[in-house]
């Protein structure tokens, strides 16, 4: 091999070695190498999905619509007229009215505001109960994880919807306010051990790193050492979890509200929607198939955008 190739072959080799990532080599020249985070190989993974995109683009037109539903609609839910019983789409009722005259698109829409907070505020207190759990129970181990470990799978071991129905009979209130805090409690306290479980391994795997056993010689409590080392790194697989629960959280409310044990009239939500469309769907089916449209895609979407941060966060599935 002549002088000139041996140069060119040790020049290709360290442009090789420079694309790679290794540490001291620059991936262009005077541009020196940074090492990407994993947060980042994430955005870069969930931005050539189009399912993240249509599912992030439903998420958010949701919350839109629960947070200012006059923007997707003029119409007021409650203006009711039973002149107008049944009646076809006309004055901005782009799907006619219901059973009562009220118009069947408006109520739909601001049906959206009850059904997404009773699922945020769950899944909030949801990660909150499984956070503190499953960090206790991870990173003390032995009696304490043993104790907790067997609350998770009691707790698991109890249908929700069976056992939602049976403490919100309980509540006898006619109050909205007391009805709707009532079942965000109940779903809250019944659905946090999923979460709690990833938490648990999160935190089992994060406690052995090297930075951990660094920060306790030098000094660092067990508080320190759980919310500021431990937390960061069990915070993305439970956000994903309850990203998924959100949507779930979303179905139940919706089920509790269709038999008449979650919230009740005159509260909108697409649960109540959907019940009193079921009671008259010989007259008129899209009372019933309008709110159940809207349920469909939130829940839909909710769980198509934990997939796909779920998956853009698990390097095994790239």
């Amino acid at each position: 091999m002549s002088d000139f190739e041996t140069v060119a072959a040790t020049e290709d080799q360290a442009a090789r070695r420079g694309v790679s990532g290794e540490p001291g080599t620059p991936d262009r020249v005077g541009v020196p190498h940074k090492p990407r985070s994993l947060a980042g190989d994430a955005w870069r993974d969930l931005r050539r999905k189009p399912v993240f995109w249509i599912s992030l683009v439903l998420v958010v037109l949701v919350a839109a619509m629960a947070a200012v539903p006059s923007l997707f609609t003029a119409n007021d839910p409650r203006d009711c007229v039973l002149s107008r019983q049944h009646a076809g789409p006309s004055g901005g009722a782009v799907f006619g009215y219901d059973f009562q005259g009220c118009d069947t698109y408006a109520r739909a829409v601001y049906g959206a505001r009850a059904s997404l907070l009773v699922g945020a505020l769950s899944a909030l207190l949801t990660g909150a109960i499984a956070l503190v759990v499953g960090m206790v129970a991870g990173y003390f181990g032995r009696w304490v994880d043993a104790v907790l470990s067997r609350v998770i799978d009691i707790v698991l071991g109890i249908p929700l919807l069976l056992a939602a129905i049976v403490l919100l009979k309980r509540v006898s209130t006619s109050s909205d306010t007391v009805r709707l805090f009532a079942v965000i409690f109940v779903l809250a306290v019944l659905g946090w051990t999923t979460a709690a479980r990833v938490v648990r391994s999160s935190v089992i795997t994060a406690k052995e790193q090297d930075y951990v056993a660094a920060a306790r010689m030098l000094g660092a409590g067990h508080g320190r050492i759980m919310w500021r080392h431990i937390l960061p790194n069990a915070l993305a697989p439970a956000i994903v979890v309850l990203t998924i629960a959100l949507g779930s959280f979303i179905a139940a409310e919706a089920t509790l509200s269709f038999l008449g044990i979650g919230l009740k009239a005159p509260t909108i939500s697409w649960g109540i929607e959907i019940d009193a469309g079921r009671v008259h769907m010989r007259e008129s089916a899209t009372p019933l198939v309008v709110p159940s449209a809207f349920l469909a895609l939130t829940v839909l979407a909710f769980i198509m955008l934990g997939d796909a941060i779920r998956d853009a966060f698990d390097p095994k599935l790239r």
